[in-house]
Order: C-alpha cells, then sequence, then structure tokens
C-alpha cells in the first residue's frame, strides 16, 4: 500500500451546537408614530384613565359613589348598592363582561389588548414619559448602551421618580376603591395609614412601575392567559391587522423613481418601520402571532411610507383572512364579519342584559326574615288570647332612613301586640322581637300558617310577604 494510501483525510466529526430553551430577551425599543389608530389609542387612554382617576372622588348621598367596601361587605355603585346576598348580580357582570369579550375578539381581535388592557394603558404612559426625557428610538437607544455619566444618570433618574409618582397615584387609587378614599387621603397624609392598607397600596404601586416600566410587552407574550386562547376565537371571517402579502411581495428597497414592477417587486419597500413601531416587536409580515395585540400602529406607519411613495395605502390593514385570499370588497368583507357565530353572541349578549337590566329595575331595596322565638313556642295571656313571639330581621338596602309597617295575616282577630312600625337606619340593618296574638278559639291546634306583611310606609310599591306560622296549643 502506497504511502498516499495511508494519508487518506479522516472523517470530520460534525459540529455540534448549543442551543437554548429560552430565547434572550431583547428590549422593545418602539418608535412613535402618527395616524388614525395611534390618535384611536391615545383617545382610550385618556377615556380610561379620566374614569379610573376620577372616580373614587366622586359623591353620591353624602358618600362614596364608586366604592367596593370589603370591611363593610357592600358594593356601592352610584343608588346601586349591593349586598354579599346580591352576589347573583357581580356573577352577571362577569358574564356579561365575558360574553362582551367573546363577542368582541370574533369580529375583531384583540381590540381590548390593543386599546383598553390596563397593561397596554400604562405602558403607553410610561414609554411616553420615556419619550420625552431620553427622545426618540435611536436617542433611547445610543442612552442605554452609552457608559454611566453624569447626564445618564440624571436622566434616568428624572425618568424612575416621575414613573415612581405615577405608579404611587395609581396604588393609592386603586385601593381607593376598596375603602374610602378621603379616610385613605387623611391616614396618608397623617402617617396613621393601618398595615394592610399600606402594604396594598405600595404593593400595587410597585406592581405597575415594575409591569408598565420594565416588562411591558413580556406580559402580553408571557403572562397574560388572553393572548394564549384568543386563537381558538379566532375564524377566517375575524378582522385583524394583515399584512397584503399578494401585494407586498417580494420585498425589496428602492427610490421613488424606480419601477418597481420592472424589477419584481412588490409595494413592501422592506424598511422595517412597522417592527419598529410595534410595541410587541414582531414583524407583521410574517403572519399572525399571538403576541400582536391588534394595536394598529403597523397600519398608521406603513400608510404613512406608502405616502411618501405614493403607493396605495393598505398594505397593511384591518382585514379578515378571506378577505385578503379571495380579494372581497369592503361590503363583502362586513357582510361575512356578521355571520352567524357573532349573531348568536349578539342574542345572547342582549338577553341576558335585558334579563340583568329588568332585574335590577324590579329589585325590592329590603330583605326580610321572620323566625319563629324557639324558646316560646306557644303560651296563653290573658282574655282568651295565644301569643306566639317571632324574631323580625329587616335589612334596609337604600341610603336613607326608612319606616316600614308590619301586619300579620292568615287567622280571624290576629294582630300584633305593641309597635307595629319600626325605623331602620340607611344600609343597616335591625332585628326586633315581635309578639302575635290570635283568640284562643281561632285555627287548629297546632301549626297554622299566617302571612306577615312588611310595607315600606314612603312607598308603598316596597313590600314583602313572608310566610310563617302560629301554634295554637292543643
Amino acid at each position: 500500500m502506497s504511502q498516499q494510501e495511508n494519508q487518506k483525510p479522516k472523517a470530520t466529526e460534525p459540529e455540534v451546537v448549543e442551543q437554548s430553551l429560552y430565547a434572550k430577551h431583547k428590549k422593545v425599543y418602539a418608535r412613535e408614530t402618527a395616524g388614525k389608530f395611534n390618535s384611536l389609542r391615545w383617545f382610550f387612554v385618556f377615556l380610561t384613565q379620566v374614569i379610573f382617576y376620577v372616580g373614587p372622588w366622586l359623591q353620591w348621598n353624602g358618600r362614596q359613589a364608586l366604592l367596593f367596601n370589603l370591611d363593610e361587605r357592600k358594593f356601592y355603585m352610584f343608588d346601586l348598592v349591593l349586598w354579599p346576598q346580591d352576589v347573583i348580580y357581580l356573577s352577571v357582570i362577569l358574564l356579561l363582561s365575558a360574553f362582551g369579550l367573546f363577542l368582541f375578539t370574533a369580529v375583531a381581535g384583540r381590540l381590548f389588548c390593543g386599546y383598553a388592557c390596563p397593561q397596554t394603558v400604562y405602558t403607553e404612559i410610561f414609554m411616553w414619559i420615556e419619550n420625552k426625557l431620553e427622545g426618540d428610538r435611536n436617542a433611547r437607544i445610543k442612552l442605554d448602551q452609552a457608559p454611566m455619566s453624569g447626564r445618564k444618570f440624571r436622566i434616568k433618574a428624572s425618568k424612575f421618580a416621575l414613573w415612581g409618582a405615577l405608579s404611587f397615584w395609581t396604588g393609592i387609587t386603586f385601593v381607593g376603591y376598596f375603602m374610602p378614599m378621603r379616610e385613605l387621603m387623611h391616614d396618608l397624609l397623617t402617617l396613621t395609614i393601618s398595615g394592610w392598607s399600606a402594604f396594598w397600596v405600595f404593593f400595587y404601586s410597585a406592581f405597575c412601575f415594575l409591569q408598565a416600566g420594565f416588562m411591558r410587552e413580556q406580559v402580553c407574550k408571557y403572562m397574560c392567559p388572553y393572548a394564549r386562547f384568543q386563537g381558538v376565537m379566532f375564524d377566517p371571517d375575524t378582522l385583524i391587522v394583515t399584512y397584503d402579502a399578494a401585494r407586498g411581495e417580494n420585498r425589496g428597497p428602492r427610490r421613488k423613481s424606480d419601477d418597481a414592477k420592472a424589477k419584481g417587486l412588490g409595494d413592501c419597500v422592506d424598511c422595517k418601520v412597522c417592527v419598529q413601531v410595534c410595541p410587541t416587536g414582531i414583524d407583521i409580515r410574517n403572519g399572525l402571532q399571538y403576541e400582536c395585540i391588534g394595536c394598529g400602529l403597523c397600519i398608521d406607519a406603513c400608510n404613512e411610507i406608502m405616502d411618501k411613495m405614493e403607493y396605495p395605502r393598505g398594505l397593511i390593514r384591518y382585514a379578515t383572512e378571506n378577505s385578503v385570499g379571495k380579494n372581497y370588497t369592503s361590503q363583502q368583507m362586513l357582510r361575512h364579519v356578521m355571520r352567524p357565530r357573532i349573531m348568536l353572541y349578539t342574542g345572547i349578549l342582549l338577553v341576558i342584559s335585558a334579563i340583568f337590566v329588568y332585574s335590577l329595575t324590579t329589585r325590592i331595596p329590603m330583605r326580610v326574615d321572620v323566625l319563629r322565638d324557639r324558646g316560646v313556642m306557644s303560651r296563653e295571656v290573658g282574655d282568651g288570647l295565644t301569643e306566639n313571639v317571632y324574631l323580625l330581621h329587616i335589612m334596609n338596602m337604600q341610603d336613607t332612613e326608612r319606616t316600614f309597617s308590619v301586619k300579620p295575616e292568615g287567622l280571624e282577630g290576629i294582630r300584633m301586640d305593641g309597635q307595629d312600625t319600626f325605623t331602620v337606619q340607611a344600609l343597616q340593618n335591625m332585628t326586633q322581637p315581635i309578639n302575635v296574638r290570635v283568640p284562643s278559639g281561632e285555627g287548629k291546634p297546632g301549626a297554622n300558617p299566617i302571612n306577615f306583611i312588611i310595607v315600606d310606609t314612603q312607598n308603598p310599591d316596597i313590600r314583602r310577604d313572608e310566610k310563617s306560622t302560629f301554634i295554637q296549643p292543643n
């Protein structure tokens, strides 16, 4: 065997490439843009925050108008006061919210996420503060990459101070929905706030600071369950933010004066502005992704580029999968959006809403219980009368003092012994023993059915009938 044959090259071993199960987080530097969807987004930011920050300060009949008082176990919503016995109403409100969310998602995707979700709203506010102090996207990238200096420290410290102040006020406001706001502010200003109240204020302040200031899109991508199950509520006729690949491909840069068709290019100039403005950092051109919150900022950014290139708008737009694939007109697309599934959701929502409103408007703002006194079954008193003792329990569910009259019925000659009208303070309970007398010869020995009629003397329409029994001795 020759020497050349002995020197055959050895087989090379395959290169081992290590891959991590977790991708390293890359900070998203969202670029500012302008357009109708950005304006609409800021409209909802202002609307939701005005409602949130003003709500705990509103007064109604001398009390806080919106208060979910867990200590008193009462929920105040203007003239409506819900007690623990009214938990069914809270359940219906949650049910309506769920069906509303399903309906809006089936019609137009993650509108709630893009425009009204607290995570989205506060992230937008925090990013606005950041942009004002640190500059535009490129300036923020350069600032973060630069070594620490006096200027960088001042800018970062100012940003964190404003974030902290906003977070602290947000925490106070949130807790103010669960304990009287004016009492909370008095305790804060006098440094007499209780341990639990202080804990929740600082907890929610830190929660807001962390999630809106640092975690941002990571909450939407990794923590929010809604982002995960949204796919089962979408179908090919759901309105979503869509990239028209048939029109946009092939992508490529070009000058405005270039003939794109001659170069085999579509309308997408591959400027990546749609990626730069996205608050979750995705590329919508890659198709529908669960990280997309449907905010529409990429539409505004792309339309601006199309205007500069003198191309038609709508390369990225709100559309349905079917409308893009089958070239529907706008009217055809809207007709397909109103499909049986949407009609079913809408019908269920309207029926539940109608029942809920009817139940609230016909709700009797009082509760009554009449219980027999088990210690005294029956006793004979003078003048040939038999007496039974009951415990009358009246709950005044209105925020004004009310007087109620009590009258027993069901046996001949039945009457109250002593007081038959009772005053109950606003939003209070009253328990009072009452004596009822019946001629000894009336009824049969043993239990006899009777009724107690309880009527609001100021409003006779507020009335309750309570069944009970009267015991005649053998």
